[in-house]
Order: structure tokens, then sequence, then C-alpha cells
């Protein structure tokens, strides 16, 4: 059976995730920006946290680590190895290829580098879903702080090359304000224009917009599309490298 995820609200605008196995009663939480919420998600639904999914080292993905793992000691603390040293104690350091095992379900661990260095994300396949914290982000992708512009671009292609129904759980609720943006750089897009309209209903509803699916980023979200035609036309990049015009992408939105 797949894994049940439950997607957690955290601070002003982070998404923490469970992700849950019936059988084995195994439980992973994926980022822990604070405690609180997610020490009651877990005791609201009976489930015992038997795994904590490090993405990154940004103190909004791992504020809580410490007041979780008191609450529930036997947890072990997955993360990146290229990161060990900016992370809580590991238990498991992996890198891009490893396994991380919930239940009887395998996920795998993706490089996904550009936002910081060493920055990963787990793909769960019989699920169907990927957890990209601030790699690939619903209609938009991370700030390039500590890699650069073609790494990140590297990392999103991976991402992209993932079945297209794979449920995308990243980090943040942004999702409005990059609408916004990418309205600009693909303005005729009447996928971009309706997921723009269906975002603005949401968040008035007060409803999150993360998940997504993989299928409406590659349809609307302008940072994996570099490679598309009439992208490259709005931006007077005909023919260019993809690498170029993502970065001309992600630089028009850093001053955005």
């Amino acid at each position: 059976m797949p894994l049940e995820i439950v997607t957690i609200p955290c601070l002003s605008d982070n998404y923490a995730f469970l992700a849950h196995d019936a059988a084995s009663g195994e439980t992973a939480v994926i980022d822990i920006p604070e405690a609180a919420p997610i020490l009651d998600a877990l005791k609201a639904r009976g489930w015992e946290l038997s795994h904590i999914l490090i993405t990154h080292h940004h103190w909004d993905h791992i504020g809580g680590v410490n007041e979780v793992l008191a609450a529930y000691p036997g947890a072990r603390v997955v993360g990146a190895k290229a990161d060990y040293g900016r992370l809580p104690p590991l238990h498991q350091a992996v890198e891009e290829g490893d396994s991380v095992v919930i239940g009887d379900e395998v996920g795998t661990v993706i490089d996904v580098s550009g936002h910081t260095v060493g920055h990963i994300a787990y793909h769960f396949p019989e699920t169907g879903a990927v957890f990209t914290a601030d790699s690939l982000m619903a209609l938009g992708c991370g700030r390039v702080f500590e890699g650069t512009k073609p790494q990140m671009w590297d990392s999103l292609s991976k991402l992209a090359a993932l079945p297209p129904e794979t449920l995308v759980c990243s980090g943040h609720e942004y999702t409005q304000a990059n609408g916004r943006f990418a309205i600009t750089i693909e303005p005729d897009n009447p996928a971009l224009i309706s997921r723009i309209e269906a975002i603005d209903a949401a968040r008035a509803a007060g409803e999150p917009t993360v998940p997504s699916r993989l299928s409406l980023e590659l349809d609307t979200n302008p940072f994996l599309r570099a490679n598309v035609a009439s992208i490259q036309r709005q931006l007077n990049m005909q023919g260019a490298d993809p690498v170029d015009v993502f970065a001309e992408i992600r630089t028009r939105k850093d001053s955005f």
C-alpha cells in the first residue's frame, strides 16, 4: 500500500509532511520547521514517529528537530552526507541513489543542490510522491544561494524526469507570489492562466496550494520550461541553451 501523506502548515508559510505506512506503523516526517504542529498531528492520529528526513540545513526546515526527538527519541534522523556538518546529528547520512525505507516502501535520495549545496529530495515511487523542499516548488524554485544556476537547472531536470503523475511535496506556500512572476514570463499560457485563477481561489478560501502534480508544474512552472520555444521567444533567447534561459528566468525572479 502507498504511504499516507499528511501536509502540515508550519511557521508563517512553511510545510512539513508526514508519510505513514499503515501496515508497519512506521511514520516519517519530512523536515521540521517547528515542533508543535508536527507533534499535534502525530498525537491526533495516534502515530509513532520512526524517521526524520531532512532536506537541507536552513533553520526553517530543521528548527524543531531537537524538540521532536525529545518526544520520539527512537526516531532515525536521515540527511545529506554532503551537509553532515550543518545538520542535527544523523543516524543515516545519505547521498544520491541511496535508499530510505519506510515500512515496505523504498525511497530514493536525489541530489538537488542549488538552493544549498547538499540539498536532497526524497522520491517514493510506489506512493508517487517526491519531497522537494526548496528545490522544485509549486510554480517556482528556490533561490540559488549556495550553488550555481547550471547546478540548479540540473537538479530541476532530474525532478522533471520523474513520472508526470508524481505528487510534488514542496516546502513553502509561495505559489500565489510565484504565479504573479510566472505570468510575466509566459503571459499567453492558458494552463498557467487557469492555474493562477485556481490558486487565487484556493488562497481566498484559506486552502493550501501544496502539494502539486508534476504534470501541472511541467505545463506551467517557468523554471521547468526553459527549453520551451514560446518562453525562449518571450525572452528573446530563441535557440539558446536552456541553462542560460533558466539563469535569465531565475535572475528576473530574484529582482521581481
